[in-house]
């Protein structure tokens, strides 16, 4: 019994953020004042009225280098805590091979990005 008694605490956890969202949000249309103007219906972006047309033209290069860091990123987040428990107890070969396994991934798409050119600095 003790065994359900702690998801019985995760399900009253989530039950109590769920009703206070709820309630947050419930309250929030209630009390709010709904006066539509026509300045309120335009599109606002950073305090700059909306000038020409809705195209823009985004650099590919920054989505690039942010998927880069990112994949260093979730690499650095797993083997941290793989180096701590690495040489604890019935953790050797396999977490080893599993390691070795994750960073083979890694290094295919890393090689994949050199491959397109992506890594260089042009």
């Amino acid at each position: 019994m003790d065994y359900f008694h702690g998801y019985s605490v995760v399900g009253l956890v989530a039950v109590v953020g769920v009703l206070f969202v709820s309630v947050a949000f419930a309250s929030g249309r209630l009390l709010r004042p709904v006066v539509p103007t026509p300045e309120k219906m335009l599109t606002y972006e950073c305090g700059v009225d909306p000038v020409g047309g809705d195209w823009a033209h985004t650099q590919i290069r920054y989505y690039v280098y942010a998927f880069l860091y990112v994949i260093f990123a979730v690499d650095a987040i797993f083997l941290f805590p793989w180096a701590t428990v690495f040489d604890a107890p019935g953790f050797g070969a396999t977490t080893l091979v599993e390691m070795f396994v994750f960073i083979g991934f890694l290094a295919v798409g890393l090689l994949y990005a050199w491959k397109k050119g992506v890594l260089e600095w042009t």
